[in-house]
């Protein structure tokens, strides 16, 4: 079944019990969206946003907000402006990471992408410690079982093309700490197998510890859709997906939202009105998920869906 198929049977069949979109303070004039999860910290609860106007693709700021309300999030004051956009963020143990994709310019164009990692104790002190290869997105980090860390990949190119037909992979590697996460450990970090089909693309967006040992990720999934043999839209879905480190395999891939979920909005470009770019869940007291997503790259929605990783373990990680 093609990836269209399945997103085809996924909108007959789907179940979301609520669909709201997030408002944001402090920052008028601007579009917010490609967030972190949601996460918690000193008692509060906080996101990272990409802060950029519509009409300046690819200059935007990461910033912090503090959750105010029900999908009501404003500006903390006075915290730190990074140069990043698509904000992701992980615990590890009591270390703070903050990641994100930092655009290099040269004589004012866009040269290529680096990600760029934070880490600290202190949520307004951290620190700038390592860079991952270059012109890859979507690196992510997760903490395991035996108290090691895993690491998620997500090269995309030409060679990739070649070897695979998909445009993208999504590859793992483990390294004892911090200190070992280097640019060379995430480019040789060995795929997973079966993820992507022929045109498609994607990645880990989230990754979770289960009390399996298992990992469940919450990523992103895309095709284009074409209409005349143009590029009508690029489609963008929320998905989420079993991995076994010890194996290296991958199970239970499926939709888990799409842009049609989240209530209607704008678009920052005709080619992004069918795009959901995942940012995570957060699990709620009724053993629900509330999944959070960009959506048309100009804001960003939450759903609440029924547990994605059900029957494979229950989540350990804090986001």
């Amino acid at each position: 079944m093609t990836l269209q198929e399945q997103r085809a049977l996924f909108e007959e069949t789907r179940t979301i019990y609520e669909s709201a979109t997030l408002t944001f303070h402090g920052v008028e004039g601007y579009d917010v969206y490609n967030c972190s999860v949601p996460f918690r910290w000193e008692g509060k609860d906080y996101i990272y946003g990409r802060v950029e106007r519509r009409e300046e693709w690819a200059r935007s700021w990461v910033r912090l907000f503090e959750n105010t309300g029900a999908d009501d999030w404003t500006l903390v004051p006075g915290s730190m402006i990074y140069q990043l956009e698509d904000p992701y963020v992980c615990w590890l143990g009591d270390t703070f990471v903050l990641g994100g994709t930092h655009v290099r310019y040269k004589a004012g164009k866009i040269g290529t992408v680096y990600g760029y990692f934070y880490k600290g104790v202190d949520l307004h002190d951290l620190y700038y410690f390592t860079t991952g290869p270059e012109g890859m997105k979507d690196i992510r980090l997760v903490g395991l079982a035996d108290g090691r860390l895993g690491v998620f990949s997500r090269p995309r190119n030409e060679e990739i093309v070649r070897r695979f037909g998909s445009e993208s992979q999504i590859g793992f590697a483990i390294i004892d700490g911090l200190e070992d996460l280097t640019d060379e450990v995430i480019e040789n970090a060995p795929y997973i197998p079966g993820l992507f089909a022929d045109g498609e693309w994607g990645g880990c967006n989230q990754a979770y510890l289960l009390d399996t040992g298992l990992i469940g990720i919450i990523g992103h999934k895309c095709y284009n859709k074409l209409s005349n043999g143009k590029l009508e839209s690029a489609v963008y879905l929320n998905v989420s997906f079993i991995f076994d480190p010890v194996k290296h395999e991958g199970s239970d891939l499926k939709i888990i939202g799409s842009r049609p979920c989240y209530p209607d909005g704008p678009a920052m470009r005709p080619n992004l009105t069918d795009c959901a770019f995942t940012s995570g869940i957060v699990m709620r007291p009724d053993g629900k998920a509330d999944l959070y997503s960009g959506i048309g790259d100009t804001q960003e929605g939450r759903i609440t869906i029924d547990y994605p990783f059900e029957g494979h373990g229950n989540i350990v990680s804090k986001c």
